[in-house]
């Protein structure tokens, strides 16, 4: 029988024959030490030239495809392709990993590059986004990510000389990106006119911001910040592949084969070009350059790699070589010299020695080569080409001795006969031929049996026969030379063969997995002197096994290097190696064989590690020796925890079901009842599935977990409490080192692990997002800090925490096969080991990411536990067949028997060791396992005295599976469920206990005593005391499980249905049989007395019957029939004559009246309510009416234990539910006189106890009950302003579309029409008239080079909130509008912008803390949008988060300490995150709620807790490391109170909080209870509060009409208790305060209006500082003909006067209509007004009294004009006309004439110089020409174009067809202005661009420079007299922007 380990001798990588050039560049460097790195397959390699020896670093598990090297030399960076690729840090020196870096890239990493520091690498992804992501990769950390570019990027680095700025380039681009907070924000570089735009494949940073690229025309493009400066032409041929930079300058090579030297400033210094030397060759392709002093390397694209002395260029020295691109396949080795062949596709062939590792000879063939052979004397050598011809040649100079083509199809395989007088050549013609080698090689026989292509071929000793495999998997035999089949296998018996290479047949077969497909072994070749066989495969692995190895699924030793196929393997002559060549990477390696007897010397070379356990791992395949496992492990490992449905799921369900039942949930609905329960003991224990899950606590008490319940149990007084923070069962716990802290982890879809204090019970810390399923196994570090965690994903992924940040440092995929357990290294925190199924692994952190190494045990056995011993690399571990292994670092130094079956539990000791297994004993061992010093068996016999239960250790010796030690006792946990603590000297007193493995269903109480029977599937029938002794009473064997029982109403007996269809009746008091029954076949699921003297017995089985039996006649008396289905519930009416069942398929008749005694049923009209919403997912499995009829109790498959008020009428009732089950509550019961309800869980096995807390026990503790599933409806009024900020959409700028409803081509896309006479070329006409009449003719004309922001009339306060701040003492008051934040100094009126946000800012904070004076945090609006943190006095940006609150930022708020900031999101789950802003880090994240939330805000002590208020939530959470944790606000405390909408929210001493609500209310609440409500705080809507950090202050801000003693503005002291109201002197019917802030006496007040008030709290004086238009758009804009001052009109319905050197608003006129155009005469001494209602007014400057009004039409006036010189004035209206007025004529203003046939609406007008002529552009992007005053239309082209025009306000016509931008499909330019110089030319539109160009612009797509800062939709731009300044006005953003202008120089 062969052996069937894997074979002890292993292989060793010795030397890679070259280096990938191919699809990498910049990926060859000198190290510190002088070596070379560089990378080949998957492979890192360290070359030392000096000594000519190699390194391997072999940490990856694909190809290789990027390098970059730490700034410090010695680390080395490298990326990998691959599905989930990573990156690997690793050190030069030592070759073993530093950090990994995974989880973030897919397809591969195709740059890296690290900062000047060192400290942070960026890395690339091969991804559609090519994503860019920088790390912090010591700790393995992303600090920023973003998607780099939609094509390929080339080449990345960071800027040397400036801070967090990189650079990147690729296919037609480069980027310069800047770091700021988690945000990389890039700018395209601009080419401009300077080159071309192109690929850039290369970059390296100089200082002052010069960045030189490497272009792919051989330019060298030189760069200014974003600009290019300079090229520098024809640097290289053609593209320039590598830059490298150095201390003496830069270095590039090119794809022209030259490398270049450049000094600093990239002046030239000298040429190589490599072609024209001894080792250059016509197409030498430069791939990558290190320039280090006077040494040069070069990467060539054909694998060499040369080095050149600078002083002597013209003699580099080729140091590396190997095939080029193309598949390598032949392989052969000279039968008696170290030397090897190789022919690949790239036409060479090559000869390797394999002593001095070195090329000893090449030659070029004319066709790819496919296979080789050496004919056994050494002379020939044979290659086989792919088209079908073979050449042979003589080895010692490469000449050729014969070619003979006598096939088409490629041949794979050629061998020399072992006497040397044969070569068979195989061909993919599916045949073989026989050639003479010394007839020259004559055809001589061929081989035609196989009908597929020829694969491997094997000759006999006697050269008599030839074995051949082909591609179908046949294995043929012929007889040489003829080349006849051989059909009769049984002359093959004796035939001994010469080699073995074929993969088919006996001998091998053990090299196929169990189940495979045939094709994926490439190569084999086995070595008869050590019985050793190597394969080669399609994954790249080099596998060792036994030879011959008969079996399937052979265990081997695997070894990785080769990143995809490896074509072939072959032992070197000696056997001394082994060589294997690869298919794409076409490398060369050469491993050293090391055979057995040196293995036990080996073990001191300390093994080569790698990710993918590679060096000689121990294969998967299950091995054949494992002994049978343990019944007791099997069941374990095929528990599966999966859930048809997770709590974490529940809100969106109940979110669609809501939508379903919108109707039935409008109902008045039943009132959640006033009593409540609260959990008070709990039997059980979890002990079946789980292990080593019990601890003492400091204090002494016992901690240990059942169902979702973490329990601290006193025993001296025998109480428990409770820790419920889990909502799913808990699979495992962990104790701190101190014994205080506990860490549980539970079953869920995204599971999460609570840290939690024992004596508190409050949780620390909440790891979650890591672990699918369930979390299985955990374990603290010595010193606290760390914990480490093992999933139930089928990785079961290992995962290292510091838990008290919550931040995970590492995580690895940890086994396929389930992990019992993992331990923390207590000397060591960085080395962890697992044990579990068939293995043991040893592992340490590198970075993000866990090394681990299988341990070395010959064969592999499952791990139950394992611990650390007394030194840091012992462990011992226990085993399923009963043996503790001793380990020393990852060997095993021997085992030792220890129990009879699986070792459960090991725990160490100071001194020595205790362990408890299968067979119930516990032992104690000395240090060294050497002795046992004591045992203790856990029996019945030696129970204590007293102790609890006499009857019940259920069987004797149970199964231990969890140990402790402390207070001189050993605590251990059993299977069963019970927890027994051993004194030392050996009594044992039994604590806690409850039922087995097994579903329990069965629960009834007692009628008159504090007793309850429970029966489960464990076939154990026990009585359980409920009075404070809390034990069992006892217990019996049943023969069968067993589903429900029942007390008679006397007590004295006991009815028990069992599941095979039978029942029997005990004695209550001794549980003896008193008589029993089997009728049924189905199993019984509900047994009933009658009531009274219970006379009756009802029994009910599955087969839908009822029978009724006479108790005292023990006979069956009757049977109900008519049931369709299983029966589940039976109850009888008062006087036993009724029997109630209850089936799975609903139906009920007349059965209101009965009165029933018991309810127990979960169906008819009494019950309706207590079905969820969500019943679809959820059965109600039981429920039991309170003996009082008031309560009604429920438990369903959730696990939730729910309360209602009876009778339960009306669908969807309110209720009270509580969680501590895990899945499904089987039963619910109440006592006899209500105090306690009694529930048991099916799969948890336990049996809880709550105590009744009956109505008017209002000191509900902390975890009562939550609130039922909807809320109420009615939520305390309506608000317009609420609903309009809850139901406002936000537009996104770029995805803005048209304001106007336009119709018709646009002006960029029409055609032009040529004109009639187009002039010859010398005109003898007249010069043509100026475009646009100039008013500063005097003057020399200067062109508007740029604009400036100089002031922002407007501030937003329609739909933000708390927007409105003081700074700097109240010097300063900061606000924002449009995507701008403005800082307004009060005493100089002079503001200042922040105005990097690229959209709409919507909420502002500012950082109380003194250590971050004037900082503010703003966010915005935007897909996905961020957040600036930035310095309001020097507006520079400090940080930037890019965050997933799709939609927009609606909320910040900064902690107590300023280094959190709290921001909430407009996505549809309205996400809640807490950042560390300065890091850009990302604390935590969870969704908020389904409705918007308008504020959530820290309180002002705190870091960690913070409240979120919204339409019908409040919510009070808690940041616990990572996690976040709320609660909802409880309102049931006060009668009455029901949810309203909350609006803001402020904080009083003693954790007191006040939100305002949408009636004007104020609820105050005292942690998260309600306990008094500030009735109409104001009279509407609360929006905004504020407190006041210094004296605790709470200002308020309301709607609220002003009257004598009630204002909008109210502040308050510290309780609510008392206020003062301030009255804002705004003149409004309503006031509406949107923001408040407090300073020093002065309150500052932000209106609904858009006005910033500064109130005096001694004078209530106001002040207003901030005016602006409250609704927009701002249609109208009109400057003044000679004063710097403007007016507005627009949508409130008032005209505004604007004066802009003094910074303010001069006057404001209510007009009573929406406004929308207006305009100045000539003279400035008029205003005209077009009104949205079609009227129009004319005021007089001087009084603004009305001169005259009018109205003609119908519908709005879009434009109006005054004509030159003052006579008449053009109304242009939308009903496609413009009106003419004579105002000669005086103020009655009757309509002289209009122009007829507009096709559209007007939008703007403008009269020529000489006011004879009006151009009208229209809604169809059509421009049309009048005369004036007739109205008649000019058509004729050059008549047009000879007018002067005075103004030019249009959009449309040939002279500005220039503004039309390319992306304008939705969007237009809407409006437009010339200025007064002629020169210049402004523009607004939809995007909200202004935007400034030449005129006229008659070339489409214009350039021209654009300026940020509008909303969506501007809506009129206007120059000022003298061009001094540029209006515009917002659409979106109600405010008027003004731009200084800055002029050219002369």
């Amino acid at each position: 029988m062969a052996d069937r380990t894997a074979p002890n001798c292993h292989l060793r990588l010795e030397w890679v024959y070259g280096y990938r050039g191919h699809q990498c560049r910049n990926n060859l460097y000198y190290t510190a030490a002088k070596e070379i790195v560089y990378f080949v397959a998957g492979v890192g390699v360290v070359y030392n030239t000096r000594e000519h020896k190699q390194k391997f670093y072999l940490g990856h598990n694909d190809d290789i495809i990027s390098l970059a090297l730490h700034p410090e030399r010695v680390l080395v960076a490298t990326g990998q392709v691959g599905k989930e690729p990573y990156i690997c840090v690793w050190d030069s020196y030592t070759v073993q990993t530093v950090s990994i870096l995974k989880d973030v890239h897919t397809h591969g990493v195709a740059c890296l590059a690290f900062d000047l520091e060192g400290q942070c690498l960026v890395s690339v992804g091969l991804d559609s986004k090519n994503t860019i992501c920088v790390w912090d990769w010591r700790r393995g950390k992303v600090l920023a990510a973003a998607p780099g570019h939609t094509d390929r990027i080339f080449d990345i680095s960071w800027d040397l000389y400036q801070p967090s700025k990189l650079v990147s380039c690729g296919v037609k681009h480069i980027k310069f990106w800047s770091l700021c907070g988690n945000a990389l924000t890039p700018k395209r570089g601009v080419f401009g006119k300077t080159g071309d735009l192109q690929t850039i494949l290369c970059l390296a940073c100089a200082k002052d911001e010069v960045t030189y690229s490497g272009a792919l025309n051989g330019d060298i493009y030189v760069w200014k910040g974003i600009n290019l400066l300079r090229t520098v032409q024809g640097a290289h041929g053609s593209g320039i592949f590598s830059m490298n930079v150095c201390e003496e300058g830069f270095a590039t090579g090119g794809r022209d084969g030259c490398v270049r030297l450049w000094d600093l400033n990239f002046k030239p210094i000298t040429v190589i070009d490599l072609r024209e030397t001894d080792q250059g060759y016509k197409g030498l392709s430069v791939r990558s350059v290190c320039w280090r002093g006077d040494h040069i390397l070069v990467g060539t694209q054909d694998s060499e790699i040369f080095e050149v002395v600078v002083h002597d260029r013209t003699k580099p020295f080729l140091i590396m070589q190997g095939h080029c691109e193309g598949e390598l396949w032949a392989l052969a080795v000279h039968p008696t010299k170290p030397l090897a062949m190789t022919g690949s596709d790239d036409r060479s062939v090559r000869i390797w020695s394999l002593i001095d590792h070195a090329l000893i000879a090449r030659c070029n063939m004319e066709e790819p080569i496919r296979c080789a052979a050496v004919s056994t004397d050494g002379i020939h050598l044979a290659l086989g080409m792919k088209d079908g011809s073979f050449t042979v040649l003589r080895v010692r100079d490469m000449t050729e001795v014969v070619h003979i083509k006598d096939r088409k199809e490629a041949i794979h395989e050629l061998k020399y006969s072992p006497d040397g007088g044969h070569l068979a050549v195989g061909s993919n013609d599916n045949s073989v031929d026989i050639y003479g080698v010394v007839q020259r090689y004559k055809k001589v026989g061929e081989c035609i049996g196989s009908n597929s292509f020829i694969t491997h071929m094997d000759w006999s000793t006697d050269s008599k026969y030839l074995q051949t495999n082909d591609g179908s998997g046949r294995r043929l035999f012929y007889r040489m030379p003829s080349g006849k089949e051989v059909t009769n296998r049984e002359e093959l018996k004796l035939v001994q063969w010469a080699s073995w290479t074929c993969v088919l047949g006996p001998e091998v077969n053990g090299i196929w997995p169990k189940y495979s497909d045939i094709n994926d072994i490439n190569s084999v070749d086995a070595n008869f002197n050590n019985q050793v066989l190597v394969t080669a495969d399609d994954y790249g692995i080099v596998k060792l096994l036994r030879y011959p190895c008969i079996k399937k699924g052979a265990k081997f030793k695997k070894y990785l290097g080769h990143s995809a196929h490896i074509t072939n393997v072959r032992w070197s002559s000696d056997y001394q190696w082994v060589i294997t060549i690869g298919g794409a990477d076409h490398s060369v390696f050469q491993w050293k064989f090391v055979p057995e007897r040196k293995a036990k010397e080996a073990v001191h070379i300390a093994p080569q590690e790698s990710l993918a356990d590679s060096n000689s791992e121990e294969s998967d395949s299950d091995q054949s020796d494992v002994p049978e496992m343990d019944s007791e492990i099997e069941q374990e490992t095929q528990l599966t925890y999966r859930r048809q449905v997770y709590k974490e799921d529940l809100p969106q369900l109940k979110e669609q079901c809501k939508e379903k039942h919108r109707a039935t949930a409008m109902k008045k609905r039943e009132r959640a009842p006033g009593s409540g329960v609260k959990l008070h003991f709990i039997h059980g224990y979890r002990g079946y599935d789980c292990r080593s899950n019990l601890f003492y606590t400091q204090t002494g008490e016992i901690v240990y977990h059942v169902a979702a319940i973490g329990v601290v149990y006193n025993r001296q007084q025998n109480t428990q409490r409770f820790y419920m923070g889990h909502d799913d069962d808990i699979l495992c716990l962990a104790i701190h080192p101190l014994k205080d802290f506990v860490a549980t982890g539970q079953v869920g879809r995204d599971s999460c692990i609570h840290i939690w204090d024992t004596e508190t019970l409050k949780p620390m810390s909440v790891l979650r997002g890591f672990h699918q399923l369930g979390v299985c196994a955990l374990d603290f570090s010595a010193d606290g800090k760390r914990l480490a965690s093992v999933g139930l994903d089928d990785n079961h992924t290992i995962v290292l925490w510091d838990w008290r940040k919550g931040e995970k440092l590492s995580a690895m995929r940890g086994s396929k096969d389930k992990i019992f357990v993992v331990k923390i290294n207590p000397y060591l925190p960085d080395k962890l080991i697992t044990a579990g199924v068939k293995h043991m692994k040893f592992w340490h952190k590198a970075g993000g990411g866990l090394i681990g190494r299988k341990g070395n045990m010959g064969k592999t056995e499952t791990m139950m536990c394992a611990v650390y011993g007394w030194s840091e690399e012992m462990v011992f571990s226990g085993t399923c067949t009963g043996d503790i292994c001793i380990w020393r670092d990852m060997f095993l130094m021997k085992t030792v028997k220890a129990h009879d079956g699986p070792v459960f539990s090991v725990h160490a000791l100071e001194k020595g060791f205790v362990t408890g297994g299968k067979d119930g004993i516990v032992a104690l061992w000395d240090d060294t396992f050497e002795r046992c010093l004591k045992t203790y068996a856990i029996k019945r016999s030696v129970l204590a005295p007293g102790s609890k239960a006499e009857m019940n250790i259920s069987p004797n010796n149970p199964s231990i599976r969890a140990i402790s030690l402390g207070h001189g006792h050993i605590l251990v946990g059993t299977k069963n469920g019970e927890i027994l603590e051993v004194d030392k000297s050996g009594p044992i007193t039994l604590l806690v206990q409850g039922h087995m493995e097994g579903e329990v269903w069965g629960l009834a109480t007692h009628p008159h005593l504090p007793l309850c029977a429970t029966v489960s599937d464990d076939k154990t029938l026990r009585i359980w005391d409920l009075s404070p002794s809390h034990c069992m009473l006892a217990v019996r064997k049943l023969r069968k499980g067993g589903r429900c029982c029942c007390f008679s109403p006397d007590g004295k007996a006991l009815a028990v249905g069992l599941n095979d269809g039978s029942f029997l009746i005990v004695n209550a008091d001794t549980l003896e049989d008193l008589v029993s029954f089997h009728h049924r076949k189905d199993i019984i699921s509900d047994i009933r007395f009658s009531p009274g003297t219970g006379k009756y017995l009802a029994v009910a089985s599955g087969d839908t019957f009822v029978d009724i039996y006479n108790v005292m006649s023990s006979k069956r008396v009757g049977v109900c029939k008519g049931c369709l289905n299983y029966i589940t519930h039976l109850d009888w009416d008062k006087r036993g004559k009724h029997i109630s069942l209850y089936t799975d398929q609903p139906q009920t008749k007349n059965v209101e009246k009965i009165d029933w005694s018991t309810w127990t049923c979960v169906l008819g009209a009494s019950v309706e309510g207590i079905w969820p919403l969500i019943s679809e997912v959820t059965e109600v499995t039981a429920a039991c009416l309170s003996n009082n009829r008031k309560v009604l109790a429920t438990g369903d498959d959730l696990g939730y234990v729910k309360l209602f008020r009876y009778p339960v009428k009306g669908k969807y009732a309110k209720f009270k539910r509580y969680v501590a089950h895990s899945t499904h509550v089987t039963n619910v019961r109440w006592t006899h006189d209500d105090s306690l309800l009694v529930t048991v869980g099916g799969g948890d096995t336990c049996l809880m106890i709550w105590a009744h807390e009956p109505e008017g026990h209002r000191e509900f503790k902390q975890c009562d009950s939550e609130e039922s599933d909807i809320e109420s409806e009615d939520d305390g009024g309506y608000d317009s302003d609420v609903t309009r900020e809850n139901e406002i959409t936000y537009t996104i700028k770029a995805l803005s579309t048209n304001m106007r409803p336009m119709t018709g081509v646009k002006p960029h896309l029409q055609m032009k029409e040529p004109s009639v006479d187009e002039r010859p070329p010398v005109s003898r006409a007249l010069p043509q008239p100026e475009k646009l009449q100039t008013n500063n003719v005097g003057k020399k004309k200067r062109p508007i080079e740029d604009l400036v922001l100089e002031l922002v009339f407007g501030y937003r306060g329609n739909d933000c909130r708390n927007n409105v701040h003081y700074l700097n003492e109240g010097a300063d008051i900061i606000y924002h509008t449009a995507s701008v934040g403005i800082v307004l100094n009060l005493t100089t009126s002079c503001q200042s912008f922040y105005v990097e946000h690229s959209d709409d800012i919507l909420c502002l904070t500012i950082n109380q803390h003194p250590k971050f004076p004037n900082v503010v945090a703003t966010g915005q609006v935007a897909t996905s949008p961020s957040i600036h943190v930035w310095d309001a006095m020097t507006k520079q940006t400090l940080s930037v988060l890019r965050c997933f609150h799709a939609g927009g930022v609606c909320s910040v708020s900064f902690s107590a300490t300023g280094k959190l900031l709290l921001s909430v999101g407009l996505d549809p789950e309205h996400t809640v995150t807490i950042w560390k802003w300065q890091e850009g880090a990302k604390v935590a994240s969870r969704i908020g709620h389904t409705q918007r939330i308008f504020v959530a805000e820290f309180r002002p002590d705190s870091d960690t807790h913070f409240v979120s208020v919204g339409i019908k939530h409040v919510r009070f959470w808690t940041l616990a490391g990572r996690a976040l944790l709320s609660k909802k606000g409880v309102l049931s405390t006060i009668e009455d109170a029901r949810m309203q909408t909350m609006l803001s929210v402020a904080f009083g001493a003693n954790n007191l909080t006040f939100t305002g609500t949408i009636s004007g209310d104020v609820c105050v609440w005292k942690e998260h209870v309600l306990v008094r409500i500030v009735a109409k705080a104001h009279t509407g809507p609360v929006f905004t509060m504020y407190t006041t950090l210094r004296d605790g202050l709470i200002v308020t801000g309301g709607k609220e009409r002003p009257s004598k003693e009630g204002g909008a503005l109210k502040l308050w002291d510290q309780e609510l208790k008392r206020c003062r109201a301030f009255r804002l002197e705004t003149g409004q019917v309503i006031d509406c305060v949107r923001s408040v802030c407090r300073g020093k006496g002065k309150i500052l007040v932000g209106t609904r209006n858009a006005e910033i008030i500064e109130v005096g709290e001694k004078n209530a004086a106001c002040n207003i500082l901030v005016n602006g238009h409250m609704d927009g758009p701002i249609w109208g804009l009109g400057t003044h003909p000679s004063r710097d001052v403007f007016l507005s009109a627009a949508e409130d319905g008032t005209v505004r006067l604007w004066d802009i050197p003094e910074k303010k608003m001069l006057n404001k006129v209510n007009l009573g209509h929406p406004a929308r155009t207006i305009s100045y005469s000539p003279e400035g001494d008029m205003v005209a007004i077009g009104m949205k209602n079609g009227e129009f007014i004319i005021l007089l400057v001087a009084s603004l009294k009305i001169w005259g009004k009018k109205r003609d039409r119908r519908s709005p006036i879009q434009d109006i004009r005054f004509s030159p010189h003052s006579r008449y004035l053009a109304v242009g209206s939308t009903e496609s006309a413009v009106d003419f007025y004579d105002l000669t004529l005086g103020p009655q203003l009757n309509r002289i004439s209009c122009c007829r046939d507009i096709p559209s609406f007007v939008m703007q007008m403008d009269f020529s110089a000489d006011s004879t002529y009006i151009q009208i552009s229209t809604g169809s992007y059509k421009r049309l020409v009048y005369e004036v005053p007739s109205g008649k239309q000019v058509t004729e082209q050059s008549h047009i174009d000879r007018i002067t025009w005075a103004t030019w306000t249009s959009v449309l016509g040939d002279e500005v067809v220039g503004i039309w931008s390319r992306n304008t499909d939705k969007a237009d330019v809407t409006c437009a202005c010339v200025s007064h110089s002629g020169l210049n030319m402004v523009t607004g539109d939809d995007f909200g661009m202004v935007k400034l160009f030449d005129f006229p612009c008659p070339e489409k797509f214009a350039k021209h420079k654009r300026f940020l800062g509008h909303s969506a939709h501007l809506t009129n731009v206007r120059f000022t007299n003298g061009d001094r300044y540029v209006v515009s006005a917002g659409g979106d953003d109600r405010s008027v922007f003004v731009w200084r202008c800055v002029h050219a120089h002369h």
